[in-house]
Parts: structure tokens; C-alpha cells; sequence
């Protein structure tokens, strides 16, 4: 027989044990899942800024670099237009596609490869070479068969006329004769925006039989020299722009990702401030609920 004293106590531990796990218990998870989406977001917001911040530093040596090597690209083909030089129909053609290695930089190496895919639909016979890891990981899955010679570890820094003149070398000892070496790469527009395009580097055979190459009196000994100085001038042309395009395109998609990081953080925050507040709530009306309930007894 248990005294009056004692039942009240037993009454209140049957009603804990029978009571249901309390409604919020999931939501201490759910801040706990939270806060660490918050903490991961705001160390990727860090590194997107820092990002941005290292690519803007870049971007202006890099656009120099464009300059200048715009001037000397220029200067060379003014002679072939002049000259009135024509690619021969006869033979194939070389493609160059002017890539690089590193991504984070949007939609830039995506659209080479397309660029080159609409060229290779009009001259499926046509050789390719790339620079750069991006774009041969991309053609490789539609024209394999078409690619001779690929270049690594290229346009990591700023490109120099002697790592152009080293690429044309090696294109110089195909065996292949070929009408042409079209070197596909991005133009620089603006900060913002960016294309596709093609300069052309013709052929000794292609030299020699221009409308109007004699009124340059180019000994014809020469013309081989001519031939690589405006392939290595034009590959430099293309790499120096091209790596611009990668700085600029770089710095815009780590603003743009640091600008949805925020927005992200924001949302989350308002979030967790609400389950927080929610699950305060909970616990003071089981306090509360509790405390009356014991008075009651």
C-alpha cells in the first residue's frame, strides 16, 4: 500500500515513460544540418572570392600581353591580305584548336569545341591539333580520328612568343602538306563577352602563287622562313587572346559564384533563425506544459 506522498511521484513517472519523443527532436537535426550547410557555403563563398580577386590581378598583365600580341598578328597578315594569299582547294586542312588546361572559367572551352565541330561538319577531313587538356577531353568524344597532336600544360601563365614558336615546330614536322593551318581561339570583346574565331596561316604554296606577292621581292629562300614566322606569329596571337578571354571569363563565373554563395547564406541563415526560434518555442511550452502540470498534482 503506497502513502499519498508517494503516489503523485509514481503518477508523474508513468506519464514520462508513456509520453511520445517530443515533436522538435527532429528539428535539432535539422539545425544541426543546417548550420553545417552554412559553414560549407561560406568556406566555398571564401574561395570564390579569392579566386576572383587573384583572376582580376591577371587580368590586367593579361590583357597587355593581348595588346601587344595583336599588334605583331596584325602586322603579319596585312602582308597575305595585300598579297591577296588564297588557301588551295586541292589539299587538306590543319586545324588548331587554342585551349587550355584549367576550367572554373564558364562556357569558354565548350565553345571552341562547338566552333570546331561546325568547321569539322564542312571538312570532315580536316587534322586537328590542341592546346590544351579542356578541349581534347571534348573532341576526343566526336573526332577522335581527326586529332594528330595535342600540347599539355600550355597558356598556364601568360603565353610567350618562344612557347608559340615551339608549338609551330612541332606542326612544321607533319608530314602532311597542307593548304592551310586555321587557328581557331577565343576573340576578346570585352570584360564580359568573348567569341570564337579563326585566323588563317597559309602554305609556302600558298605564298608563291599569291596575286601580288611579287611586288614584296621576297627571295623565294625565304619564303619557308616567312611561312613559320606567321604560323608562330598567329599561334601567339591566338594563345595570348585567348588566355585573356580565360582570365576574364574566369573572374566573371567566380563573381557570379560568389554572388549566389551570398544569396544561398541568406536563405539558409533566415532558415536556421526560424528552426532555432521554433524549436525555443517547443521547449518553453513543455516547460510550461510541465510546470502546470506539476501544480496541478
Amino acid at each position: 500500500m503506497f502513502s499519498r506522498a508517494v503516489r503523485p511521484a509514481l503518477r508523474a513517472g508513468g506519464a514520462a515513460i508513456a509520453r511520445p519523443a517530443p515533436a522538435n527532436a527532429a528539428t535539432f537535426a535539422t539545425l544541426r544540418e543546417i548550420e553545417g550547410r552554412l559553414k560549407s557555403i561560406k568556406n566555398i563563398e571564401k574561395i570564390t572570392n579569392t579566386m576572383k580577386i587573384v583572376a582580376s590581378t591577371r587580368l590586367t598583365r593579361a590583357q597587355k600581353a593581348m595588346d601587344e600580341s595583336r599588334v605583331y598578328g596584325k602586322t603579319s597578315n596585312n602582308v597575305f591580305e595585300q598579297a591577296e594569299t588564297k588557301a588551295l582547294e586541292d589539299k587538306k586542312t590543319l586545324l588548331v584548336v587554342a585551349s587550355s588546361d584549367k576550367g572554373l572559367c564558364g562556357g569558354i572551352h565548350s565553345g571552341l569545341s562547338k566552333a570546331t565541330r561546325r568547321i569539322l561538319e564542312a571538312n570532315p577531313n580536316a587534322d586537328v591539333v590542341i592546346l590544351g587538356d579542356k578541349a581534347k577531353a571534348q573532341l576526343s568524344r566526336v573526332a577522335a580520328d581527326n586529332i594528330l597532336l595535342s600540347f599539355s600544360n600550355v597558356c598556364k601563365d601568360i603565353p610567350s612568343f618562344a612557347d608559340a614558336q615551339a608549338i609551330a615546330d612541332q606542326i612544321a614536322l607533319l608530314p602532311e602538306n597542307y593548304a592551310s593551318v586555321r587557328i581557331i581561339y577565343n576573340s576578346f570583346v570585352n570584360a564580359q563577352t568573348y567569341e570564337a574565331t579563326s585566323i588563317e596561316a597559309y602554305s609556302e604554296e600558298a605564298i608563291t602563287q599569291s596575286a601580288n606577292i611579287s611586288s614584296y621581292e621576297v627571295d623565294e629562300e625565304a619564303l619557308s622562313s616567312l611561312r613559320e614566322y606567321a604560323l608562330a606569329n598567329n599561334l601567339y596571337w591566338a594563345m595570348a587572346e585567348g588566355h585573356a578571354c580565360e582570365i576574364s571569363a574566369r573572374r566573371n563565373a567566380m563573381e557570379n559564384a560568389s554572388k549566389n554563395a551570398g544569396e544561398m547564406i541568406n536563405k539558409f541563415q533566415i532558415l536556421y533563425n526560424r528552426q532555432r526560434q521554433a524549436a525555443i518555442t517547443g521547449e518553453l511550452v513543455e516547460i510550461i506544459t510541465g510546470a502546470t502540470a506539476s501544480a496541478e498534482m
